[in-house]
């Protein structure tokens, strides 16, 4: 489990994040217009952008405090420590105080290791919140050759309220790079001061040590308790070495330099969802920096960079792991969804395809070939992505009750309706009562005329589920315009196009239901406003139909039953 503080701990011991503030000496003339750019491009995440600009502003304003603080954000979002490191140190010389340019020197003194300047300077008075300068200021302290001093600052960060964990963790570390292996078990054990939460790289850690203690049994247990069976590269792998006897190293953290890494992971992970994005990946920047081969690391920065808004940073960081990294199927998968949001789904394809013949023996990487065919329509082939992967599950599980409805999706949207159902119905003794499932199975008993009552069932059954379901009201409201209860479909159709305002099946929908009773002027509104929110050109073309023809016009052309003759039940 990941290590995790309150939100007003994190508020007292990290520091805040802040976009810089506004230069000293407003510029004017063409300088005022680059200000303008530099501001806008680091609202808006763009550090490349941002850090070109800033770069132009300081050939004028070469010591302006806000200016070089931009400069070191903008850099350390692109990844270049080294550059922001260099801001920083001129931001010390020009007399500017700043937590996030303090971060910067931190890793570049560690990089260089000068453990005693990153002491030094901490004495100094130069901060980045209680937390981080106690954790780098013990790992320092170890890096200068003083165990005894970085022993004492885990321990009163471990006794600090809300901190017990961060110090722990990082003491049982401290011990096994030094050799201490029972000691640090003693720690992540619990037998020192009670169990600690940790993250999943805390727990491959103290099965290095238990392997270190010559305790291969007691290593494959912890691994089984945490992570299960279900295939996991690492933990195969882990697995394999340990039942053939094989003493692991241990490689989490080898030395100092290793620590600060691992104490801005530690802190990027406890981070995540509680602070800004930004800040977030600065540290998880500094993390790469010290340690470039730190998966979870690259991992995280990606993931952090997509939610920013920055798909092409995001995917050159998964594109840094290697492939024979464990994590490489994680990465390849998430530069796949940088590619989609880049609007490069052929390519996004290809990765999974390429992934699925190296990796083809993973649940994930066939659902997400399942899953990105599917985005793209490419129904028929996504349903052998799926059948791989259900085939892989062995027994399912409740949790695998999804895997079955993209597979029933793809076999209705190819035309074989018998497959779909069996699938959906597979979904729903998986995870009964599903609402997506009973919504989907349902609306297409409905459209399709069969299994009307079960098919009514099904719907209203998902609507109490997920009563604000704007699709799912629109269901409901359908199936009663299907059934020829026009009037009963009114006000659910009307709820469903609240809900989903701009949706253009729903909207389309409504403007059959208004004509279906008699409101034919709100119908046309209706229709019209459906073609406004761009639905597919087969739905258009249906739609300007009934504008110029009137909706029983168009379902006569169709051969379909005339809305009368449906109220009827003929």
């Amino acid at each position: 489990m990941p290590l995790r503080l309150a939100r007003p701990i994190l508020a007292l011991t990290l520091a805040a994040f802040t976009l810089p503030a506004l230069a000293q000496d407003k510029p004017s003339g063409e300088d005022a217009g680059a200000y303008l750019a530099a501001r806008v491009a680091a609202t808006e995440n763009d550090y490349a952008e941002a850090a070109a600009w800033y770069d132009r502003l300081l050939q004028s304003a070469p010591n302006d405090p806000a200016l070089l603080e931009g400069a070191v954000i903008s850099n350390m979002g692109l990844g270049d420590v080294a550059k922001a490191a260099g801001f920083a140190d001129r931001l010390a010389k020009a007399g500017g105080t700043s937590q996030v340019a303090w971060t910067a020197t931190i890793a570049e003194k560690a990089q260089k290791g000068d453990f005693k300047g990153i002491i030094d300077d901490q004495k100094a008075g130069r901060t980045a919140g209680k937390l981080l300068d106690g954790l780098v200021t013990a790992w320092a302290a170890l890096g200068n050759g003083d165990m005894t001093d970085a022993l004492a600052g885990f321990d009163a960060l471990s006794k600090t309220q809300g901190l017990e964990a961060f110090g722990l963790y990082h003491k049982a570390l401290a011990l096994a790079s030094a050799g201490d292996f029972e000691g640090a078990d003693d720690i992540l054990s619990g037998k020192d001061s009670g169990p600690i939460a940790v993250m999943r790289r805390g727990v491959i850690a103290h099965v290095q040590i238990l392997s270190q203690l010559e305790r291969n049994p007691d290593a494959i247990a912890l691994l089984d308790r945490n992570f299960g069976t279900e295939a996991d590269p690492q933990i195969d792998a882990l697995r394999t070495r340990l039942k053939a006897g094989e003493v692991l190293p241990f490689d989490i953290v080898t030395n100092a330099k290793d620590g600060i890494a691992e104490v801005f992971f530690t802190l990027a992970a406890a981070l995540r969802g509680e602070a800004d994005d930004g800040f977030t990946l600065l540290y998880t920047r500094i993390t790469a920096y010290l340690q470039p081969g730190h998966g979870e690391a690259l991992l995280l920065s990606a993931a952090l960079l997509e939610s920013l808004g920055q798909p092409a940073l995001a995917e050159e960081t998964y594109a840094l792991i290697p492939a024979d990294s464990p994590s490489y199927h994680i990465a390849e998968i998430g530069r796949a969804d940088t590619l989609f949001a880049q609007d490069k789904s052929d390519a996004a394809i290809e990765v999974l395809q390429s992934l699925a013949r190296t990796h083809g023996n993973l649940v994930a990487v066939q659902t997400a070939l399942g899953d990105a065919l599917r985005r793209e329509e490419r129904f028929k082939e996504a349903i052998p992505a799926y059948d791989a992967a259900i085939g892989l599950i062995g027994k399912p599980e409740r949790r695998h009750w999804g895997l079955f409805y993209a597979r029933g999706i793809s076999h209705e949207r190819s035309g074989d309706f018998k497959t779909f159902e069996s699938d959906l119905r597979r979904a729903l003794e998986l995870e009964p009562d599903q609402p997506q499932v009973l919504n989907y199975l349902g609306y297409s008993f409905v459209d399709r005329g069969e299994n009307l009552d079960e098919a009514m069932k099904m719907i209203q059954t998902a609507v109490a589920k997920q009563p604000d379901a704007g699709y799912i009201i629109d269901s409901l409201a359908w199936a009663y315009f299907r059934l020829g209860k026009y009037e009963e479909a009114v006000e659910p159709m009307e709820k469903a196009s609240l809900l989903e305002p701009v949706d253009p099946i729903v909207t389309d929908h409504l403007g059959d239901v208004y004509w279906a009773v008699g409101r034919q002027r709100e119908a046309q509104f209706q229709w019209r406003r459906a073609l406004s929110f761009d639905p597919e050109e087969k739905d258009a073309t249906r739609i300007r139909a009934k504008l110029e023809k009137g909706l029983d016009a168009v379902l006569a052309a169709e051969g379909a039953k005339p809305l009368t003759d449906v109220a009827d039940g003929n």
